[in-house]
C-alpha cells in the first residue's frame, strides 16, 4: 500500500503566512520605534539650544535694545510723575540737605517713577549695573516685562551694537527738578536714563512728562534731536541753577560783558535741552550751561551723552572729562556747550572752578 501524502488547503496556507508576518512585525516594530525616538531626541542636541532670534549672546548687551528700553523706561516713569502731580498726591517730605544747605525734597512721584523705571530696566537686562537717585526697596519689588520691540525711528537710525554686560552702567534720574515739581513748575521736570560704557556716556534719554517730549541720542549712532543753527559766543546766554544764579552772574558779566544774559532754571535735563533745537513753547534757549557746585552723576549723565552724540561737550570747569564709574558725585562743577569753542570758554571762566568744591 502506498504511503499517504499530506495536502494543505489554500485556507491553511493563508493562515500560516499571516501568523509569520505577525511574528516578524512584533520583532521589528520595537526596534524601529526605538531608532526613530533616538533620532528625534538626538537632533536638538546636535545643534544645541537656540538663542531667541535677534538677542545678544549671554554676557553681551545690545546697545540698540538698551536704548529702546531706556526710552520706554523714561516714558513709563514720566507717566507716574505726571499722575502724582495732577492728582496732587505728592506726599512731599525732606530727605536731607545739599552741601549748600538747601533742603532736598522726596515725593511719591520720585518713588513710583523710580520703581517703574528700575524694574523695567532690570527685568530686560538683569546683568547690568543700575545706579538710581532713589533707593530701591526690595519690599516694593515688582516684575515688569519688556516685549523687546524696538521703535521704528530707532530701528532706522541705530544699528545693533554689542558690548560686554560688565562694561555697562545705567544711571537713572526718576524725577529731575523735584524742588520745582513741588512748586508746580512743570516745565523744568524730566525723567532721564543714561548708559555709560567703561565710564563714558554713550546713550542719553531726556523725557518731559508734562509735554510728552522725548530726546534721545547714542554716540556713534544717531539721535532724534539736533543742535541749533547758531550760538552766540561773544555774549552768550548762560543757563544756571535757580539756587545759585548770582554766583555765576557776577563772573559771567566780568568775562563777557554786561549784555550777557543769565537764565536761572531748574533741572539739569532742562538745561541741556536749552542748548538744543527743541520745539517746545516752554523751553528756553541758552548758549552755555554752567554749574559751579557739587552735582550727582544721575543728574548729568544723560545730558552728557546727548551732547557727545551731537558733537558737543560737557566737562568739569577745568576741562576734564567726567567719568561715570565709581562715586555717584561730580566734584568739579561743569560747563556744557555745543558748536562753540569749548576750550576757549573754559579759559575765560577760571574763577568758577574754585567754588565748585564748596
Amino acid at each position: 500500500m502506498a504511503p499517504m501524502g499530506i495536502r494543505l488547503s489554500p485556507l491553511g496556507m493563508a493562515v500560516f503566512c499571516l501568523l509569520g508576518l505577525g511574528v516578524l512585525y512584533h520583532l521589528y516594530s520595537g526596534f524601529l520605534a526605538g531608532r526613530f525616538a533616538f533620532f528625534m531626541l538626538s537632533e536638538p542636541a546636535a545643534g544645541g539650544p537656540e538663542s531667541p532670534r535677534g538677542s545678544a549672546p549671554a554676557g553681551a548687551v545690545d546697545l540698540r535694545e538698551l536704548l529702546a528700553v531706556s526710552v520706554l523706561a523714561a516714558v513709563r516713569g514720566g507717566q507716574e510723575v505726571k499722575r502724582v502731580r495732577e492728582g496732587n498726591v505728592l506726599n512731599a517730605k525732606a530727605k536731607g540737605k545739599t552741601r549748600e544747605g538747601a533742603e532736598e525734597q522726596l515725593t511719591s512721584g520720585d518713588l513710583l517713577s523710580n520703581r517703574r523705571m528700575f524694574y523695567l530696566l532690570k527685568g530686560a537686562f538683569p546683568a547690568v549695573q543700575i545706579n538710581s537717585e532713589e533707593r530701591v526697596d526690595t519690599a516694593d519689588q515688582e516684575t515688569i516685562s519688556w516685549d523687546r520691540s524696538i521703535p521704528e525711528d530707532i530701528k532706522q537710525k541705530i544699528q545693533p551694537k554689542e558690548v560686554p554686560a560688565e562694561s555697562v552702567t545705567v544711571w537713572i534720574d526718576p524725577l529731575d527738578a523735584t524742588q520745582e515739581y513741588t512748586e508746580d513748575l512743570r516745565q523744568y521736570v524730566t525723567t532721564m536714563v543714561c548708559v555709560a560704557v567703561n565710564g563714558k556716556p554713550v546713550i542719553g534719554v531726556i523725557h518731559k512728562p508734562f509735554s510728552s517730549y522725548t530726546a534721545w541720542a547714542m554716540v556713534d549712532g544717531g539721535s532724534n534731536v539736533k543742535a541749533r543753527s547758531s550760538y552766540n559766543e561773544k555774549s552768550p546766554r548762560i543757563i544756571v541753577s535757580r539756587s545759585h544764579a548770582g554766583k555765576v552772574e557776577q563772573v559771567a558779566r566780568q568775562t563777557f560783558g554786561n549784555k550777557t544774559v543769565i537764565i536761572p532754571a531748574g533741572g539739569a535735563g532742562y538745561k541741556v535741552l536749552a542748548l538744543l533745537d527743541v520745539a517746545e513753547k516752554n523751553q528756553e534757549e541758552a548758549d552755555v550751561y554752567i554749574h559751579v557746585t557739587y552735582i550727582k552723576k544721575w543728574d548729568i549723565c544723560a545730558g552728557n551723552a546727548v551732547l557727545r552724540a551731537l558733537g558737543g561737550h560737557m566737562t568739569t570747569l577745568t576741562g576734564e572729562e567726567i567719568s561715570y564709574t565709581g562715586s555717584d558725585g561730580n566734584e568739579g562743577g561743569l560747563i556744557a556747550s555745543i558748536n562753540m569753542n569749548h576750550k576757549a570758554l573754559i579759559e575765560k571762566l577760571p574763577d568758577l572752578e574754585k567754588t565748585s568744591h564748596k
